[in-house]
């Protein structure tokens, strides 16, 4: 499998990277750098078998964690499976208060053009 790997944000102790082959998105991996290890959340989509995720995780291991840290004692792991379903972000509240006037409620459900 050609894995490549493509950082979306680091801080002092932690980043956030896309896990991506030639040809599709495969999932994410968040590593948390510690004094004595370094944890990591690997979600990968549903169409990742076992031996795609071994795989995944000893490519984490050389290429992202070793260089970050070479003289940890333990990389944990933990796995999601599953597939996404999007991307999600906050664009302001002036929606919300559009959808809020059209649909007002009183206390008992119902809406002014009701009575």
């Amino acid at each position: 499998m050609d894995i490549r790997f493509e950082r979306e944000a680091r801080t002092p102790h932690s980043e956030s990277w896309v896990v991506e082959d030639a040809e599709h998105s495969l999932g994410r991996v968040d590593v948390h750098f510690t004094s004595s290890a370094t944890y990591a959340t690997l979600s990968v989509h549903s169409s990742v078998d076992d031996d795609g995720v071994q795989e995944l995780i000893g490519a984490i291991d050389d290429r992202i964690v070793s260089t970050g840290d070479p003289y940890r004692e333990d990389l944990i792991v933990t796995v999601w499976r599953g597939e996404q379903l999007g991307v999600f972000a906050d664009e302001g509240d002036d929606e919300d208060d559009d959808d809020e006037e059209e649909g007002d409620e009183d206390e008992d459900g119902e809406s002014d053009g009701d009575r």
